[in-house]
């Protein structure tokens, strides 16, 4: 079974080409599932398999969003084994997809990006919270950059979403002033490290900077405007002031990276939620 799993996962590293963490993924849910079956094989497996490990999830008390992904994840594995003839039969074919109920967003304003950019940041953080808000990249394409992914002149940085899908998104004046002038900080860690690396974002340790440093940096700054943020909260930020200064909803799509429209109009909710909440703050 697992050896099965093994090829799924290599088709999706090859053929669909996602990113590690997203392959990760489904290796922890479909290891999960194996080890809650009875049987031993998948041709064995039947649809009360899958219904019962279903109803395990929930008696676990996990997250909606972690049993909805549990259940993708299953899904997918068989509809991808029946379409390379690995298996004859499919028991989670009729297994129903559970709606993850609305939950808007988290995102700060304009004026507490701002309280953020200009508290005591040095360059190189200042260069993280520009790109992550006017850019809104997710923190993997973030650590991702490299030196050549970004043109001052043209004012745009080019990287690679999810699935490795390439897209390019605009920077404005002030990200441009602050990566020129890290990139002469960037060149004397260079130098004084010897490094040969086109990796953007290094420290003054000439340590390349990961994930958790992002997270970090963000969730301090956030103790700054009393708020519980994280690199995501910037994203979703940089989508919601968008809509709310008039940009085009499939505009905003593509800035993101998102493959439907849908996942992108959840922020039109937020801003009607914004408006409300401004609207009773008044007249009441």
């Amino acid at each position: 079974m697992y050896e099965t799993i093994s090829q799924y996962l290599e088709y999706l590293e090859i053929e669909r080409g996602l990113s590690n963490n997203t392959i990760d993924a489904y290796r922890r849910d479909l290891y999960d599932f194996v080890q809650n079956l009875s049987v031993q094989s998948f041709d064995d497996v039947v649809r009360n398999d899958v219904n019962f490990y279903v109803r395990s999830l929930k008696e676990r008390n996990l997250a909606p969003s972690s049993i909805i992904r549990k259940i993708a994840s299953i899904r997918n594995f068989f509809r991808w084994a029946i379409a390379m003839g690995v298996l004859q039969k499919n028991p989670a074919s009729t297994l129903e997809q559970p709606k993850m109920p609305l939950r808007l967003p988290k995102v700060i304003s304009v004026k507490e990006i701002e309280e953020i950019l200009h508290s005591n940041l040095n360059t190189l953080q200042h260069v993280i919270i520009e790109l992550l808000y006017s850019c809104g990249l997710r923190v993997s394409e973030l650590v991702n950059l490299k030196i050549n992914d970004i043109d001052t002149k043209a004012k745009y940085v080019r990287c690679f979403g999810k699935g490795s899908k390439e897209r390019v998104i605009p920077i404005g004046e002030k990200a441009v002033n602050v990566l020129k002038e890290y990139y002469i900080e960037r060149e004397l860690i260079i130098k004084k490290f010897d490094l040969t690396t086109k990796k953007l974002l290094i420290n003054d340790c000439g340590r390349f900077i990961n994930r958790q440093d992002v997270y970090l940096l963000i969730h301090q700054r956030g103790k700054l405007i009393h708020r519980n943020i994280s690199p995501h909260t910037l994203r979703h930020s940089f989508a919601t002031h968008l809509l709310e200064n008039g940009a085009d909803l499939r505009v905003v799509q593509e800035l993101l990276g998102h493959s439907d429209v849908s996942t992108t109009q959840l922020y039109t909710h937020i801003s009607k939620k914004r408006l409300k909440d401004v609207y009773f703050s008044i007249n009441n």
